[in-house]
């Protein structure tokens, strides 16, 4: 019997939703990043983009452990000689609480190309409604 390998012909995407409300950021991207993979399927190949839709909502009442809100903070620089910045997580939960769990979901993606097309199929959103409803997402099983 042959090898079966997946190309993006042949791929069947789903969508899922996931409420982050009282949800560990950590564990809920782990989750996720899984699914936007393909990881979770039988027919998972590594170079090929077989992935799911997942759509988050309620992303500002995730949850943090230990010191996280206090201690935890984002860099990223300007370009310009002396201008890196820092932004606590308190501030980015409080500001766009999105950037968090899309940031978090980012480091546990495949960096390049590949990466880039995975992390497309992630919707993050704020409050509880979402403009996603015709596609019909189910809830991710955790």
């Amino acid at each position: 019997m042959k090898t079966k390998h997946l190309n993006k012909d042949t791929v069947e995407r789903a969508w899922y939703e996931v409420d982050a409300e009282g949800q560990v950021l950590g564990r809920l991207a782990s989750r996720i990043a899984t699914v936007l993979r393909g990881k979770h399927k039988p027919t998972f190949s590594p170079h090929v983009d077989g992935g799911d839709f997942v759509v988050v909502t309620n992303a500002d009442k995730v949850k943090l452990t230990g010191l996280k809100n206090e201690q935890k903070y984002y860099l990223h620089h300007t370009g310009y000689p002396g201008h890196q910045r820092k932004t606590m997580l308190s501030d980015m939960i409080r500001k766009h609480p999105d950037r968090v769990i899309r940031r978090a979901v980012w480091g546990m993606l495949p960096k390049g190309p590949l990466g880039r097309r995975q992390v497309k199929k992630l919707k993050v959103y704020a409050g509880p409604e979402h403009p996603h409803k015709a596609q019909k997402p189910e809830p991710l099983p955790m």
